[in-house]
């Protein structure tokens, strides 16, 4: 099993100092990654924000989690990312999605695309970065980008690249990580109707089985390398596990107490219970890279004490 380590999805900061203390305050505690999301609403650009946070830090890793590909041309994130990696000094990991929230394509003038189009982009997006970054001169024909003869400058830190990271629920989003990722994130959720409506039947355990069976199967020899990741949607610190998850539950449907309790994507209980739920995920599952929300950030990191690196 691989060792754990733990990443805070970051969201925003009013100054440059507040976010640098942010970034530092996160090594501090022991978390190994600080990644950012891509949505045009109110957060820091992902990519200018985790150069900033590199610069404020000597370990700490920096991750996009997720780029939204249809924001971004291949060849200008492949570039990006290159830079990026050089300026951290290598400490940089790419992750890449295909968009799910309609709001952001229609406020930027963009086509929403059904789902299996944008899958099917992303995936000819990544085929490209990961040439790219590779050193690779691209020549790529496909139905919806062509490169022709290209390389990019400069060349990243990490080889053969930085570490990719695609996650999400879908099947055909878990099948496209398992074979072309470095790290396979679950997220358990699908976003129905243009990301208005959360469908969170996938926190189930017997769920959770069935997704890893799918990545292990289209992954093949390759299962061994990669690395899994989980993001957990919802932490609370408390003493009745039981109150909490049925609390919990109201609040979504579709799911019970008990799936709560059992869920990668969710962890409640005293920081004791949540170190055991988290050994015995990994056991299960081979979850050993586990992200949360900033918000919790500080009440979860005695676990990440307990846990980082074992």
């Amino acid at each position: 099993m691989k060792p754990f380590r733990f990443g805070v999805h970051g969201r925003s900061a009013t100054s440059a100092a507040e976010w640098a203390q942010k970034a530092r305050t996160t090594e501090d505690q022991g978390y190994a990654v600080l990644s950012m999301p891509d949505h045009l609403t109110e957060l820091l650009a992902p990519l200018p924000a985790l150069l900033a946070a590199a610069s404020a830090t000597t370990r700490l890793r920096v991750a996009t989690e997720v780029l939204n590909n249809d924001f971004r041309h291949p060849v200008l994130v492949a570039r990006e990312a290159a830079t990026v990696d050089l300026l951290t000094g290598g400490r940089f990991e790419l992750g890449l999605g295909g968009g799910w929230m309609k709001a952001e394509y229609d406020q930027a003038g963009l086509t929403f695309d059904e789902a299996a189009t944008r899958v099917d982009r992303l995936a000819e997006a990544v085929t490209i970065v990961k040439r790219l970054l590779d050193g690779e001169e691209t020549t790529f024909e496909g139905r919806h980008y062509r490169v022709t003869a290209h390389r990019i400058h400069p060349r990243p830190v990490q080889q053969p690249h930085p570490p990719i990271f695609v996650g999400g629920n879908a099947r055909r989003v878990l099948t496209l990580a398992a074979q072309q990722a470095d790290i396979v994130g679950f997220t358990g959720i699908i976003f129905r109707e243009g990301g208005t409506k959360p469908d969170v039947s996938g926190f189930k355990a017997t769920a959770v089985d069935e997704r890893v069976r799918l990545v292990r199967e289209a992954a093949g020899d390759r299962f061994d390398a990669l690395e899994l990741n989980a993001l957990v949607q919802r932490v609370v610190v408390t003493d009745d596990r039981r109150a909490a998850a049925e609390d919990l539950a109201r609040q979504w449907s579709r799911v019970s107490a008990e799936d709560l309790l059992q869920s990668p994507h969710v962890l409640i209980g005293s920081v004791d219970s949540m170190v055991e739920d988290l050994q015995a995920r990994r056991e299960r599952w081979g979850i050993s890279y586990v992200t949360v929300f900033e918000p919790v950030r500080d009440v979860f990191a005695p676990v990440v004490a307990r846990l980082a690196g074992h």
